[in-house]
């Protein structure tokens, strides 16, 4: 018998310090948000659609690999081209979402259009991701679902090839991912779709406008004059070419460099018109001291070398919190986030993490119910863990920037939306971009 194979942690990754103003031209990959709703919306429509620029990381593999389960056609041979054919959907088949909330939430709504059983089960963490709200959906809409009484993964969903669709009253203020789980195909539906919201608000609204937008440039008449109200009509969707912009959230650490450095950043192939929160970013970094401008080359920030503390909701913009927390550290003065209780449920508990893991390098903050508070004084070196986030990753390499010897315990988790990350980043510090 040969020796067992072990399984060794990842060595940890010192996060480069900059020694001058990074000055920098960068492109950087597509939007997570926008490549999975894309995807999803090929996959149901009648016609052939491509994805021009996707992101090509964990979280879309898994998305374009459970759609392939389900019988759709996904090509992605083409790193800048991907191509999607609609097939008939059916079972029996397993989806691994991974630690992904988009296909946790995007793909069982799918499932129940198709024929057959269709498994559902990912990460361990995954297993902790608020679900609860989108099964007890389904099954008001007479999807068949077995799920464990915590409403979470590993669930199974029974599907019978069509789904009658009507109206559906969900509590969505954990996760605007369960609202657009379900309107992304409530026209596939054959009365449509109603969704209604009740409870507190939904969370990181953008992402939904964005739901709604790319619903109508596939053919769906949506109406959502009626706050907290979606009403999807039934028809077809149109195959399409789908324009995938480059990731905001992901472009956030290199525009923080900016920022902490007085240096500047462009994001190249930023369009003059987005689908993603531009202008919620621009105020946040405007207010931090950053300078933001749109032109032909890109999306610039520029520092001064300074950066402020704020008072900021970020309850639109949650994907944001880690980094602008590292930033908080190294600004003027204390900063005050809220209105991202939510995030206790992605990856991990972000909040606590934060706290843990920013406090253990000489830190002062607080912890509050919804957000951080942070008084900013000088930092040290030491091992930052990432539990799995990459937006954690991201936070700590920030931080790096300004603090000798802060080592990420598993940069590999960026891979989940960026697997450039560290390459990316080790060239930008080093003026070597």
């Amino acid at each position: 018998m040969g020796n067992p194979t072990v399984t060794r942690p990842p060595q940890p990754w010192t996060a480069p310090t900059a020694t001058e103003p990074v000055t920098a031209s960068v492109r950087l990959p597509g939007s997570k948000s926008l490549t999975a709703r894309a995807l999803v919306l090929s996959a149901l429509a009648t016609g052939p659609s491509t994805l021009a620029g996707p992101l090509r990381a964990r979280d879309t593999e898994l998305m374009a690999g459970a759609l392939r389960a389900l019988g759709t056609h996904v090509s992605t041979s083409d790193d800048e081209r991907w191509l999607v054919r609609a097939h008939r959907l059916v079972g029996p088949a397993h989806v691994d979402v991974g630690l992904a909330g988009t296909v946790l939430r995007f793909v069982p709504p799918i499932a129940g259009l198709a024929e057959g059983r269709i498994t559902f089960d990912g990460d361990p963490q995954a297993r902790r991701r608020p679900l609860g709200p989108l099964i007890g959906a389904l099954r008001s809409l007479g999807v068949r679902v077995d799920a464990p009484p915590t409403g979470s993964l590993p669930l199974t969903v029974l599907g019978a090839g069509r789904v009658t669709g009507g109206e559906v009253v969900l509590d969505a203020s954990a996760s605007s991912q369960l609202v657009s789980g379900l309107l992304l195909v409530g026209a596939r539906f054959d009365r449509g779709l109603v969704v209604r919201h009740v409870g507190p608000p939904v969370p990181s609204a953008p992402h939904l406008r964005m739901t709604v937008q790319m619903l109508r440039a596939a053919g769906v008449a949506v109406d959502d004059t009626t706050p907290d109200v979606w009403a999807v009509e039934p028809g077809p969707l149109t195959g399409r070419g789908w324009e995938i912009e480059p990731d905001l959230s992901g472009a956030l650490p290199f525009f923080a460099a900016a920022l902490v450095t007085g240096g500047e950043v462009t994001l190249q192939g930023w369009p003059h018109h987005s689908a993603q929160p531009i202008e919620q970013l621009r105020t946040l970094l405007q207010r931090m001291g950053g300078e933001v401008t749109v032109t032909a080359a890109g999306l610039t920030v520029r520092g001064t070398g300074r950066v402020h503390g704020l008072d900021a909701d970020l309850s639109e913009v949650s994907e944001l919190t880690p980094v602008l927390t590292a930033l908080a550290m190294l600004a003027d003065s204390p900063s005050r986030f809220t209105g991202v209780a939510h995030i206790r449920g992605h990856e991990t508990d972000r909040l606590a993490a934060l706290a843990r893991e920013f406090t253990a390098l000489g830190a002062d903050l607080t912890e509050a119910a919804d957000g951080l508070e942070i008084r900013p004084r000088p930092l040290r070196g030491g091992v930052f863990r990432t539990y799995h986030d990459h937006r954690m990753a991201h936070a700590a390499a920030v931080a790096g920037l300004a603090v000798p010897g802060v080592e990420v315990d598993d940069v590999g988790c960026t891979s989940k939306t960026m697997p450039e990350f560290p390459a990316l980043w080790s060239a930008l510090v080093t003026n070597k971009s």
